[in-house]
Parts: structure tokens; sequence; C-alpha cells
């Protein structure tokens, strides 16, 4: 399971949750910086990627067109790139269970 960090969430990340998500991106490092949300999708879609958002508009999409990708969309408002971390971290099981699923398309974390 590849994560893909969106444009909302800090490129610190990939680097910051590399021991739980070995392979995550982020779309500035894929080239994706200030596209629209359809190209990201399809790159998500095409590379096997879980999109990682705080952006409701994947969700909506997620609900449209079904997975491939997933997404999860994190619920948290404003806060830290150390927060966001350990968010993840704790998460990782549930994303990893999620990853596997096949009848869910989105997982929602706050």
């Amino acid at each position: 399971m590849k994560l893909l960090f969106d444009e909302n969430l800090p490129p610190a990340l990939v680097g910051a949750t590399r021991a739980s998500f070995p392979g995550a991106l982020h779309v500035h490092s894929c080239g994706l910086g200030a596209v629209d949300d359809a190209t990201v999708w399809d790159y998500a879609k095409t590379n096997d990627c879980t999109i990682v958002t705080k952006d409701s508009d994947y969700e909506e999409r997620s609900i449209l067109l079904g997975a491939p990708p997933k997404v999860i969309w994190l619920r948290t408002g404003n806060c830290t790139t150390d927060y966001l971390v350990s968010l993840l971290t704790f998460h990782a099981p549930a994303i990893r269970a999620f990853a596997k699923n096949e009848n869910e398309t989105v997982l929602e974390i706050s």
C-alpha cells in the first residue's frame, strides 16, 4: 500500500511516516503540485496509491466513482505536522486493514 499525500498536507509527512508507511509519496514529488483533483485521482488509480487528504472533494469523488483509488480523509482541521504523524501512526493498523478491505472506499480519521 502506497499513501499519496495531497497538496494540503505537508511534504514532511513522507519521511516522518516512513517507518509505518514505506513508499509514501507527496503530490509535489510526483510533479502533481497545483494540479486539479481529477489528475491526482488518475495518478493514484494508475499507480495503486491511496490518497490521504483533508479535502472533502476526494470523499465526494469516491462516492461518485468508487475505488480505486481509496481515500483517507483526515478530519482534523488546522494542526501541526507532528500531530498528523502521531495520528497516522496511531491509526496505522486501521489504515492497513482499510487498504485490504475491498468493500471500503473512504476511511475518515479524526
